[in-house]
């Protein structure tokens, strides 16, 4: 059964912080994100096959969150929108400042646990999970 757990951010927060922090806070060892939606003035993203950060100053818009999150380790990606409508997506990173609001519902799963090992096949700290009985 998926509990629900739903959060509001404020202006200034780290977006990957404080949803790093609240899994540590509360011991959540297996979680995804519902939804997100708000803005942010600066995000820190990965782009796909890049080994360093980009940094973009917005506003922007918060038009998807996704994602696995644990005391493991959490694994995101958002997609965010210009005052144009451009559309960047990528892996989430520490930086992402809360323009206005983040307002966000996780699913908590209570039968499972996610762990992060590494992966021969992608060379990545990959998602195992463990289901409990």
């Amino acid at each position: 059964m998926l509990e629900a757990l739903a959060l509001r951010l404020h202006p200034g927060q780290d977006l990957k912080v404080a949803l790093d922090n609240l899994v540590r806070e509360k011991n959540i060892q297996a979680a995804c994100v519902i939804t997100c939606v708000g803005s942010l003035t600066r995000a820190v993203l990965r782009f796909a096959d890049q080994p360093k950060p980009a940094e973009l100053d917005g506003p922007f818009e918060i038009v998807s969150l996704t994602g696995t999150l644990s005391t493991a380790g959490t694994h995101c990606h958002i997609a965010i929108a210009d005052r144009d409508g451009k559309t960047f997506g990528a892996h989430l990173l520490e930086g992402c400042q809360v323009y206005t609001t983040a307002e966000i519902v996780l699913g908590i799963l209570p039968n499972s646990r996610f762990l992060r090992s590494m992966d021969q096949q992608t060379g990545y700290e990959e998602l195992q999970i463990i289901h409990n009985e």
